[in-house]
């Protein structure tokens, strides 16, 4: 990846030398500004971001995100304060709420449609913009870093949607991206303290998880996000893939060197998976992905389809962010409750079942 000069937000230091032309009292202040500058400049955070630096002179104060786990990060290193518009919070907003009761989920200002658009974040006019390659920036959309960042606007990008060569996301191990992004958005908005306490829980409860008695052969799960002609799913620099690998269960698609990606019916059938995970996601129902993987030539007569084996997490729990802790406890459940792990005593911290809108998991009933 082609390395460039760090990027910095110097708002202050740019006015400033827009008015030294009008006289020697300015040019005093100035000089006064130039000293606070040089302070900004010694107190100046500069973090590592998809292999590029990106250099901030003071805590941003104006963070604008988007998407479900895109927020959550922002959330869980307390910079609640900081985000000062969100989009694509719809259909995350009750399980925020329930992750967060005590960060006014509810009254977060919400911006545009479903995805942003460059016109969007240039009427917000934000220090930072926090998305990632398909989480909000996308050439076919018209909204890329660049374009954002040559107006005046910082961008940082969700760690899991890096690039690499071929223009595949994923550059790094998925727990590794995570950890990544929340000491950086925390470095960035001054809550570094808080950032680490939330790294070192996510490290606690997995070193939990991992820890728990395994069954003597390692369960299959198959994340299915939706799927008619093919399936999309996610592959070894996804989400998931953290997940399931702090449950202890194999993924089906750990070959697949991609985050969010799609793969054909044929490799469903192979995978052969003791469990089926869907992302509570718009767009096809928990009712129709059933629906589909019973009528399917493909599925319909593998054992996990036959005998409901499916479980239904929310779309925010699944996509990158510290949520991702909470799915591996649920998942590990679920492998208990199917017989299919020994009894770890591991209780899941986040009660789903208070979630009114989540369809499916009979298995809990």
């Amino acid at each position: 990846m082609t390395q460039r000069a760090p990027r910095s937000v110097r708002r202050p230091h740019l006015a400033c030398v827009a008015a030294l032309a009008l006289g020697t009292t300015i040019l005093t202040a100035c000089g006064a500004e130039g000293t606070v500058a040089g302070d900004a400049a010694r107190s100046a955070i500069t973090v590592e971001n998809c292999g590029e630096k990106l250099t901030v002179d003071a805590p941003v104060t104006e963070l604008y995100a988007y998407d479900g786990g895109i927020i959550s990060i922002a959330l869980a290193v307390g910079a609640r304060d900081e985000l000062v518009a969100v989009t694509g919070l719809a259909r995350d907003q009750q399980l925020l709420e329930l992750a967060y009761p005590d960060d006014r989920v509810d009254e977060l200002e919400i911006v545009g449609d479903d995805h942003p658009t460059l016109e969007t974040v240039l009427a917000l006019d934000p220090q930072m913009m926090f998305a990632g390659w398909g989480y909000g920036f996308s050439e076919s959309r018209n909204l890329v870093p660049e374009m954002v960042q040559e107006r005046g606007i910082e961008t940082y990008l969700l760690s899991e949607t890096c690039r690499q060569e071929d223009g595949a996301r994923g550059t790094m191990e998925a727990w590794t991206a995570l950890r990544t992004d929340l000491l950086n958005i925390g470095e960035l908005t001054g809550h570094s303290a808080t950032a680490k306490e939330v790294v070192a829980d996510i490290d606690e409860r997995r070193a939990a998880l991992e820890s728990a008695p395994k069954p003597e052969e390692a369960p299959t799960a198959f994340l299915f996000d939706s799927g008619t002609d093919a399936i999309f799913t996610s592959g070894s620099f996804g989400g998931p893939q953290a997940i399931f690998d702090a449950a202890g269960v194999t993924s089906a698609t750990a070959d697949v060197e991609d985050t969010w990606t799609e793969v054909g019916w044929e490799r469903f059938a192979a995978a052969q998976p003791d469990v089926i995970y869907f992302v509570d996601y718009p767009g096809q129902s928990y009712e129709e992905k059933v629906k589909v993987l019973k009528a399917n030539p493909a599925s319909r007569d593998l054992p996990a389809v036959k005998e409901n084996r499916f479980v239904n997490l929310p779309y925010a729990m699944w996509v990158s962010g510290p949520l991702n802790i909470d799915a591996a406890e649920w998942v590990r459940r679920s492998l208990e409750h199917f017989g299919l792990a020994p009894e770890s005593g591991i209780e899941p911290e986040l009660d789903i079942t208070e979630l009114a809108g989540l369809t499916g998991n009979e298995w809990l009933k």
